[in-house]
C-alpha cells in the first residue's frame, strides 16, 4: 500500500498540471511569453503523474492475474488468506484513490478554460 502522503503528492501534481494546461489559454491571450514555460511545466507534471498512475494500474492488474482472482471468483473457489490479502489491497487501493475527485476537478477546470477563452476572445 502506498503511503497517504504519496497519494496526496501525486494528486496535487496531477491537479497542478491540469490547472497549468488550462491556464495556457489565459497566457496565450494575456502574456504569450509565459505560454511555453507553463506548457513545459504542465507536460513534465503530467509525465510523472501518469507514470505513477500507470504503475498503480499495472500493479493492480498484475495482482489480479498473478493470483487468478477473477477465475477463482467466477468458479466460486475458496480463497486463501493470501488471496484475501490481495483482494483487500486491491479494494483499499481503489477506496483510497483520489482519481474520481481528480476527474471532477479536471472537468470543471476544462469548462472554466473554455469559458475563459471565449470571454478573452470576445473581450479583445
Amino acid at each position: 500500500m502506498v503511503p497517504k502522503y504519496v497519494v496526496y503528492l501525486f494528486f496535487s501534481l496531477g491537479l497542478f498540471s491540469a490547472l497549468a494546461f488550462r491556464a495556457l489559454i489565459v497566457f496565450q491571450h494575456l502574456e504569450p511569453g509565459w505560454f511555453r514555460p507553463v506548457w513545459y511545466i504542465a507536460v513534465i507534471g503530467y509525465f510523472f503523474f501518469f507514470l505513477y498512475r500507470f504503475k498503480i494500474s499495472k500493479k493492480r492488474k498484475n495482482a489480479i492475474a498473478d493470483y487468478r482472482l477473477i477465475e477463482k471468483i467466477k468458479t466460486n473457489a475458496c480463497l486463501s488468506d493470501e488471496d484475501r490479502g490481495v483482494l483487500l489491497y486491491l479494494l483499499s487501493s481503489i477506496t483510497v484513490s483520489l482519481e474520481d475527485i481528480n476527474y471532477a476537478i479536471i472537468f470543471v477546470l476544462s469548462i472554466v478554460a473554455v469559458a475563459g477563452d471565449i470571454i478573452l476572445t470576445v473581450w479583445k
